[in-house]
């Protein structure tokens, strides 16, 4: 068993080693901020696709995910994932050439620059309030992140999961914080193609200890339901299963998912990032097939996991800690090492897979919350005069600030990562979307609307989270559905009470408009 850990961490080591020797071969492009945190907009298709998906994904694509598949059957899982592949392709088919051009226009470097720039808020009024949103937001979904790296080791080596989540964040914060924004989407590159080939290895050997692709299935048919998008399941403490009907109002609002990718700030950054928005069709195409096809296999693996606990292949796995659902991979990557030094390797890919989701998101979170800070609340709100290098260090260093708190948020080893996300993912949906939406297709929106969208998405998302939805029965909805709704509603309504906007900032969304 020796031999067999020791091929797993040779290929994380060296997985590791190559992603901070990226960090340090693009640290010498980093000329200024606007290269740290925007890459020059040298993105190129390939990169720009690749690297906008890989930092959405996550740990919940090999462990949030087919933890839920794994536990609830495809109504949750499912219907999520479908909104999920909607919102990518309406995401680049309207947003990305708009914004792309848009922020070049008014030369922003962050979302909550382009806020302001886009209704020439000088104030930064505007820019200040986004940034608060996406430190209450982003510290959360990095944490979320540590706790799946934590998790991940714990499995792997029976490492105490604290330690194993600071040595996981230590390495994040090394090569985002050397090689920043291009560091950050070239890695997201090679972690993609880590995720991909990890997928394709655990369906690959699960179906093969399962019996074959017809065996799968037959065992899938035998549990009631589990293969209806109509039903979901839950796993009771004595290993049996109890199932409810799952609704139109729970598929209408797990669809909902979809509307957060209109105010993913990591996300969008990368369209702001795009060197040539001619080639965003290209880039569309190839983000939208790897996600539908990567949320497929992670799907069908939860089953796969089941299945194999089914047969004794895996111990049964529960709902939190050591025995979650959501280390189903881990799981069976371990058993998967037990076949001799090369399959160890092989699941050592698995490993780095998982590594990879996590590392992907995580350092593209922690630049767009680094920007926020030293952009735009320190330089943009407190006017503070810093040169090209002062702002560089104060990067870093607010950076590792928000790791740290990451961290410390990360403590508690059975909080769910599916659940931190989907609360993140939100947060981000109700408010930077509504307003990113209005601000690139309505001309007659203001700053005051603006403003208003971002603040009533955000307590809207808290009031529904902890007040509304545990009433239960119709109010059980994703607060992201109505708290956009919400946002969406304000902004339209302020605007319209309010002043329309300057001319000049009219002019300029005519303009913007002739060079589409």
């Amino acid at each position: 068993m020796e031999s067999n850990i020791a091929g797993i961490l040779v290929t994380i080591i060296v997985y590791l080693g190559g992603m901070v020797a990226i960090g340090a071969v693009f640290s010498k492009k980093n000329k200024d901020v606007s290269d740290f945190y925007l890459g020059g907009r040298k993105l190129g298709p390939l990169v720009s696709a690749m690297s906008a998906e890989a930092s959405d994904m996550s740990s919940w694509l090999l462990m949030g995910l087919p933890g839920v598949a794994y536990l609830c059957g495809l109504a949750e899982a499912g219907w999520t994932a479908i909104g999920l592949a909607i919102g990518t392709y309406l995401n680049w088919l309207f947003v990305a050439k708009r914004l792309r051009v848009y922020s070049q226009k008014t030369g922003s470097i962050t979302i909550p620059d382009f806020f302001s720039d886009r209704y020439h808020d000088d104030k930064h009024l505007l820019s200040g309030v986004a940034a608060v949103i996406i430190l209450i937001f982003f510290v959360p979904y990095t944490a979320s992140g540590f706790s799946a790296c934590g998790k991940l080791f714990g499995t792997l080596f029976g490492m105490e999961y604290h330690t194993a989540m600071i040595i996981a964040a230590i390495i994040i914060i090394t090569y985002t914080s050397l090689g920043g924004f291009l560091a950050a989407s070239f890695t997201d590159l090679i972690q993609s193609i880590v995720m991909t080939t990890a997928l394709v290895i655990i369906v690959l050997f699960g179906v093969s200890t399962a019996g074959g692709w017809g065996a799968v299935m037959e065992n899938a048919k035998a549990l009631p339901d589990y293969l209806h998008l109509t039903v979901t399941r839950s796993l009771n403490k004595d290993g049996t299963f109890s199932q409810t009907g799952y609704g139109f109002l729970p598929v209408v609002s797990t669809l909902a998912w979809g509307l957060g990718y209109f105010g993913m700030p990591h996300i969008l950054l990368r369209f702001m990032a795009i060197e040539d928005e001619k080639k965003i069709k290209l880039s569309r195409r190839i983000a939208s097939i790897w996600v539908v096809i990567a949320m497929g296999v992670a799907i069908v693996i939860g089953f796969i996991g089941n299945q194999l606990s089914a047969n004794g292949s895996l111990k049964t796995l529960f709902g939190a800690g050591s025995d979650s659902s959501e280390t189903v991979v881990m799981e069976i990557a371990m058993v998967l090492s037990k076949h001799g030094f090369l399959a160890a390797i092989i699941a050592g890919l698995i490993f780095a897979g998982i590594l990879a989701c996590t590392m992907s998101t995580s350092d593209s979170q922690l630049l767009a919350a680094s920007s926020s800070m030293s952009e735009n609340i320190m330089k943009g709100v407190f006017k503070m005069k810093l040169n090209e290098k002062q702002s560089m260090l104060v990067a870093r260093c607010v950076l590792v600030v928000i790791a740290v708190l990451g961290v410390i948020l990360a403590w508690d080893p059975d909080s769910s990562v599916f659940r931190v996300v989907s609360f993140a993912w939100a947060g981000f949906g109700a408010t930077f979307g509504p307003v990113m939406l209005t601000a690139l297709f309505w001309k007659r929106s203001n700053k005051w609307g603006a403003v208003s969208g971002l603040i009533v998405g955000g307590v809207m998302i808290f009031v529904w989270k902890f007040l509304v939805r545990p009433l239960g029965g119709a109010w059980n909805i994703y607060e992201l559905l109505p708290a956009f709704i919400c946002a969406l509603i304000a902004i339209v309504v302020v605007s319209l009470v309010t002043a329309e906007p300057e001319k000049a900032v009219l002019e300029e969304y005519d303009e913007v408009g002739k060079m589409i």
